[in-house]
């Protein structure tokens, strides 16, 4: 596709309040926790207090004794049942991994890995005998340093011989898509060496995990708090061999997921085990504690770069070497996030020469996985933040560099050093209107009067230009990469006798305002009120297909298939227009809901057809007597949103204090269908990419026990903590789907970190500080000042 072939309405770029707060702010919402079935009983884990120990021994009859329990399941119980749990992308053929038991049975690998479940018939019950299971253990050494993890000193899987899941290097000579990187190192006119370091962080949704099983009919049912019912179901099937057919999966209101939720869980296929052994529904939900200590982490990476670069401020040559922190096992997808940053390290640079290699290691922590940008927020803060060191190094203002070196908005689409084809952009524009609200000259200047004064608070630019690729993905690309599913999405549009629609979505939605949206896409394309638009999604026996939400691929997927089977319902109903209006097809035009025979004002509305097509009592020869249609789509590339984010940023010299003064942003999302879900999502976005920047960071102690296991220690921040934002938009539509959308989900959590960190360096770099590990905390800032101070500024 070369054109985009706009939706021309009423309803696209209307800023309509979201159908689904009627319910969720009202407290009318239905959460997987909140389900009451008859006979339920109730689940509760006894953890691993150790992160890495042979099992020895465990006795369960004091457990079994406490009132109120029913059964206690240990790993050795279900050993011949319970299977291990997917990975779905083996990213090399030689990959390594453990087997991953929902319950562990000889060995435990990271503390908080489940060795029993309490079956009980109450939750209070459940928990308090959790205390009474007594489990012996022989600890084992534990590797928690990726660093020391790669020199194989201390194994987190002995069986495994290394701690070395997988290495996967791409490299742009080989692969003729650019120059070989070694020449371009070796011959450069100045070279940039840094290493950084991304935390671990934890997704904190707002929802905490929960999972409901009734196995007490023909189907298994399951409720549970997911981003992925429809992968979850086959998952299922597969790991427990049980017939597709007889799973069904749920995601009522789902409170949050940020890629947290975009798993097969230990404690789903426990919860199903538990409802089979005792034949009633069960559920299970965790608390704040296990949710930090047991669902999986993100980031956790070393990123060891090299840029090489002209004078003049051209670079030549970029490589990436990448020590990724798997934790202890690989999940569903744990083993490819490293893998989409690789393709984002180059950004929106014109680099001629480009090497990714990647080395995957187990450490005797929680598994890690997608967490809000899975890679990609990793990718953007190394080029972001290694650009400034080369400003630096050059003496030349960062945006100025950055210009540069980035694609013109002319030279779309443009095929990058890694082989991807942007379809379109305006780097310049977006820059231009974020230098324009910041104020950016105006900010240096002051930079400059407050360092010449030496105020003991200094202002400091954060700058951060950044790309994307989501809508992930089109499935030729995935299967290349040896992911284990596609990336199409499937949706069906039915035509009701009355007029009304039903837009059945295999998207599943947990925040993003799918049902607004898509009743938006539907009222424009049919001509039917939004309000008679209803969108069913997230029951896998209402939406038989779908590969579900992440990736920032809802709209540009998702309501890809949405729209195509709009298109298809107003084909079917042409054909019987034409028969009622005794017209030929070919004369027959659609416009805002009505079928006219060209030329003249006979017509007759899509309201009319559908009642006549449920009366079937004149409809053409071999007419199936309905409209609803389906359609799937599975897309022909990714789509590249871009923006410039800017952060002014005071940092108070005495105490290491950091403030936020200001933050710009100006993204390019391409065609907008509500500009206040856009908001809200890049709000959202910023939130969790400044907390990376200053608040958070999942903390180990040497034996392996997270102490950051409570939101006293693990410091989310709340509205006090973040600024005002001013945001804006360009708009350059993407030439790969009809409506010209872009993703929006992830951008604010992409760009934001290295614009905040960027800012703080900044602030205070004439002191001699080169770098602060995030999060960029007060002690952290005051130390890094104090360091500077006594070693002349040599970091």
């Amino acid at each position: 596709m070369t054109a985009t072939a706009q939706v021309h309405s009423n309803e696209v770029g209307k800023a309509r309040l979201r159908k689904e707060d009627a319910h969720l702010i009202t407290g009318r919402s239905r959460y997987t926790d909140n389900m009451v079935l008859p006979g339920m009983l109730h689940l509760a884990m006894v953890r691993s207090p150790y992160a890495h120990a042979k099992i020895t021994g465990i006795d369960v009859a004091a457990a079994k004794a406490s009132p109120g329990v029913m059964a206690v399941l240990t790993g050795a119980d279900v050993a011949a049942e319970q299977g291990s749990l997917p990975n779905a992308w083996p990213i090399t053929p030689d990959q390594k991994a453990p087997a991953h038991p929902s319950i562990a049975v000889d060995e435990v690998a990271f503390a908080g890995e489940v060795v029993a479940v309490i079956i009980a018939r109450s939750v209070a019950a459940a928990r308090d005998a959790v205390e009474l299971v007594d489990v012996n253990y022989e600890e084992l050494p534990v590797v928690l340093d990726l660093e020391e993890a790669f020199t194989d000193t201390v194994l987190a899987h002995p069986s495994l011989g290394t701690n070395l899941s997988a290495n996967w290097v791409f490299d742009s000579g080989e692969a003729g898509t650019g120059a070989p990187v070694e020449e371009a190192l070796a011959n450069a006119e100045v070279l940039i060496e840094r290493t950084f370091y991304q935390q671990r962080l934890i997704p904190s949704f707002m929802e905490p995990r929960s999972t409901v099983v009734d196995p007490t009919s023909e189907q298994l049912t399951m409720w549970t708090s997911t981003q992925i019912p429809h992968i979850l179901r086959l998952m299922l099937a597969l790991t427990l061999g049980i017939p597709e057919s007889k799973v069904r999966v749920v995601a009522p209101d789902v409170g949050g997921g940020f890629g947290g939720k975009l798993q097969v869980t230990p404690e789903e296929i426990i919860t199903v085990l538990a409802a089979r052994r005792m034949g009633k529904p069960c559920k299970y939900t965790e608390t704040r504690s296990e949710s930090l200590m047991a669902a999986h982490h993100g980031r956790a990476q070393v990123q060891r770069l090299k840029l090489s670069a002209t004078r003049e401020g051209i670079v030549t040559g970029f490589s990436v070497n990448l020590l990724a922190d798997m934790g202890a096992y690989l999940g569903l997808v744990t083993s490819g996030v490293p893998i989409l940053g690789a393709f984002m390290f180059n950004s929106i640079y014109k680099f001629p020469a480009y090497r990714f290699e990647c080395n995957n290691l187990f450490t005797n922590k929680a598994w890690t996985d997608a967490y809000r940008g899975a890679g990609r927020p990793e990718a953007t803060f190394a080029i972001e933040r290694i650009m400034d060191e080369l400003a630096v190094e050059l003496g030349m203002d960062p945006l100025e560099l950055r210009e540069k070196n980035w694609i013109k908005h002319e030279e779309f689409p443009f095929t990058t050093v890694c082989g991807l084809e942007y379809d379109s952009g305006n780097y310049e524009a977006a820059t231009a209107k974020a230098v324009e609200l910041f104020d950016y000259a105006g900010l240096r200047a002051e930079q400059l009067r407050r360092r010449n004064s030496n105020d003991p608070v200094q202002l400091g630019i954060g700058i951060s230009t950044f790309t994307e690729m989501c809508g992930l993905a089109p499935s030729r690309v995935l299967g290349s990469l040896a992911y284990g599913a596609g990336g199409w999405e499937h949706a069906q549009v039915r035509v009701l006798p009355t007029g009304n629609v039903e837009v059945v979505t295999g998207s599943s939605a947990h925040g993003q305002g799918h049902e607004t949206a898509w009743s938006q896409l539907v009222a424009d394309r049919l001509g039917v009120p939004f309000e008679n638009v209803e969108v069913l999604h997230g029951d896998t026996q209402v939406s038989q297909r779908g590969l579900d939400t992440y990736g920032s691929r809802s709209l540009t997927v998702g309501g890809m298939a949405v729209l195509a089977a709009a298109d298809k319902v107003i084909e079917k109903a042409k054909v019987v227009a034409a028969h009622l209006l005794e017209a030929s097809e070919d004369d027959i035009e659609f416009s805002a809901g009505n079928f006219t025979v060209k030329g003249t004002d006979t017509s007759t509305s899509l309201g009319e057809i559908a009642l006549a097509t449920f009366a079937a009592h004149n409809l053409p020869d071999g007419f199936e007597p309905n409209l609803d249609s389906d359609a799937t789509f599975d897309p022909v590339n990714f789509s590249f949103p871009h923006g410039t984010h800017l952060a002014a940023m005071e940092v108070d010299t005495e105490t290491g204090q950091v403030r936020i003064r200001k933050y710009v942003c100006v993204d390019d999302i391409g065609v907008v269908v509500n500009p206040m879900i856009v908001e809200g999502q890049v709000h959202g976005g910023l939130a969790q990419g400044i907390a990376q920047a200053l608040y958070e960071e999942a903390v180990y102690d040497d034996a392996g026990t997270l102490v950051t296991g409570s939101f006293v220690d693990y410091l989310v921040p709340s509205a006090p903590d973040l600024p005002h934002y001013i945001t804006d938009r360009t708009q350059t539509p993407s030439t790969t789907n009809q409506l010209g959308a872009k993703g929006v989900g992830e951008a604010g959590t992409i760009a934001s970190t290295p614009a905040i960190v960027n800012g703080v360096l900044d602030a205070i770099r004439h002191l001699g500080v080169r770098d602060i590990k995030m999060p960029c905390s007060p002690s952290r800032v005051w130390h890094a000042l104090e360091v500077a101070k006594t070693t002349g500024g040599a970091q």
